[in-house]
């Protein structure tokens, strides 16, 4: 088994909505950010790639590449959940927290929920999410951005193993180099 950990964090910009667990989140601003901004699904993202040692979200989706643009991070959380699968592991469970003053998250941590155990594969009582806030303190306290942190547990696949997958491949760079 492998666990890992992710945090991200955004600072708000313009914008109608906000992106957190690939739901839109109605509120007076919106990210900045290179993608859609869903910070809860980058730390996501970074968990699961650091338990496999597979870097982070930013070396598989550098934010220099016009490529990602906009992209929609469930797309990016799909594609990381590959690479997971082809290291050799599948989640077994995700906790995930949102650090936020603003806006009220209580209200849509379900659907957060069901969507990522829907891209993670895995049964809804397997992810949790929760939020908080920093009682006024900090970035977000101050409602300059909201943050989240993730630890993932991994499984291993039958018949497969990370050790099957070369080191340099699982830190993004070419094998042999």
């Amino acid at each position: 088994m492998r666990i890992g950990h992710g945090f991200d964090v955004h600072r708000f910009g313009e914008g109608d909505h906000l992106m957190i667990g690939g739901v839109a989140v109605p509120f007076e601003r919106g990210f900045i950010a290179h993608s859609d901004g869903d910070v809860l699904l980058h730390a996501i993202s970074d968990a699961l790639l650091g338990a496999c040692a597979l870097g982070d979200i930013g070396r598989h989706f550098p934010d220099t590449d016009p490529a990602w643009k906009g992209a929609d991070s469930r797309d990016l959380l799909r594609r990381v959940v590959a690479l997971v699968r082809e290291a050799g592991y599948r989640v077994g469970n995700l906790d995930a927290t949102l650090m936020a003053q603003a806006p009220k998250m209580a209200p849509h941590v379900g659907a957060m929920a069901a969507n990522i155990a829907d891209d993670l594969g895995v049964a809804r009582g397997a992810v949790n999410v929760k939020a908080t806030t920093t009682e006024r303190l900090g970035f977000t306290g101050r409602g300059e951005g909201i943050a989240a942190e993730a630890v993932a547990l991994l499984l291993p696949v039958a018949g497969m193993s990370v050790s099957d997958v070369p080191v340099a491949d699982r830190q993004g760079e070419p094998a042999g180099e």
